[in-house]
């Protein structure tokens, strides 16, 4: 049967981590299919790649390592990713629903004509069977992913077109280490002449600025995350002095967000961000099923609220019954009189 690739992404040849969650998840569907699972970056300088996609239960990888390639054009990539699935036709190719997966997996479906399910939440393996036709067909992709505003989770799958296709949100899947340091799998370097034609090289990168994140909500150990129930923008100000206190971040529900409160680069739930944090504050937060989904699995859950039978509140490990106005000043002078 064919295998399964993974398209890594890099800054510079540290392999992001939306690309070992995705090596994590390729590696359970792969077993669960009886493939193999395959790696490929495209970049300069990509010796150091091996050593961390062997871990994460990689079985082959593919590299493209050229001086030109050092940062991501869409061209050369594109042109790369298609003429190797021509080659090794892979049934499942994912890619992270990043601002490159999102630029390049829509030009390498509609190259390929394959499907795509794009902003993945979820990915399994399962059947399907046409209602009309009465065919059934085992062992397909089930993409997951919220439609309709987050209101409805949508299974998704491609039966006759390959490869099935997916981009999956940074976060929302465990990055585990299935195997130890010292395990080497199979490179194969390809020569790039007989993928990228110069006409995939005419855009060049003169100059190039990265703007770098404003928080850093995926990483950090404590979250505290403000809803509507904040009131306003200047309420919102105090989750930040006792985030700073607590040495965390602030995190949002979309219903803050659309309020005015916080920014959307701090949204948490199904149609922002994923996070697990060792500590999860709520404050304000009712717990509509599109928020839970995307810090459920945090360590501790503490939740802040005014409604003792707020949903939230049957996640929580702690409770604090109260208005956020009240409480959350005396956290804050709480924790200053410990600094």
């Amino acid at each position: 049967m064919n295998d399964i690739l993974v398209y890594c992404e890099l800054d510079g040849s540290r392999v992001a981590d939306v690309s070992l969650e995705l090596l994590s998840k390729g590696r359970s569907l792969a077993d669960r299919l009886g493939v193999k699972l395959a790696a490929v970056a495209i970049g300069a300088g990509l010796d150091a790649v091996a050593a961390q996609v062997w871990p994460y239960g990689a079985d082959t990888l593919h590299l493209f390592d050229d001086a030109s390639l050092e940062y991501y054009t869409t061209q050369p990539h594109a042109s790369a990713l298609c003429k190797l699935i021509k080659e090794e036709q892979p049934q499942i190719v994912l890619l992270g629903a990043t601002v490159i997966g999102r630029d390049l997996a829509p030009r390498i479906s509609s190259t390929l004509r394959s499907g795509l399910t794009a902003d993945c939440t979820a990915l399994e393996i399962g059947d399907y069977e046409d209602k009309k036709s009465g065919e059934r067909i085992e062992n397909l992709l089930y993409s997951v992913r919220p439609a309709f505003g987050g209101n409805i989770v949508a299974t998704i799958v491609n039966p006759y077109c390959r490869p099935q296709m997916a981009t999956v949100r940074e976060g929302v899947m465990p990055m585990n280490r299935v195997r130890s340091d010292n395990y080497e799998g199979t490179i194969v370097s390809h020569p790039i002449e007989q993928y990228i034609t110069p006409a995939d090289r005419l855009v060049r990168i003169i100059e190039r600025h990265v703007q770098p994140k404003e928080n850093k909500l995926k990483s950090a150990p404590i979250v505290v995350a403000g809803g509507y129930g904040m009131g306003s923008k200047e309420n919102f100000e105090m989750l930040h002095k006792l985030a700073h206190l607590l040495h965390g971040e602030v995190g949002a529900t979309r219903a803050a967000i659309d309020a005015g409160f916080s920014t959307h680069d701090r949204q948490i739930g199904q149609t922002g961000l994923t996070v697990r944090p060792k500590v999860y504050i709520a404050c304000g937060i009712s717990g509509q099923v599109q928020h839970i989904s995307g810090m459920q699995d945090s360590g501790i859950i503490i939740s802040v609220n005014s409604d003792p039978d707020a949903p939230i509140n049957a996640i929580a490990d702690y409770v604090v019954t109260g208005r956020v106005e009240e409480v959350i000043p005396k956290l804050i002078n709480f924790y200053q009189q410990k600094q």
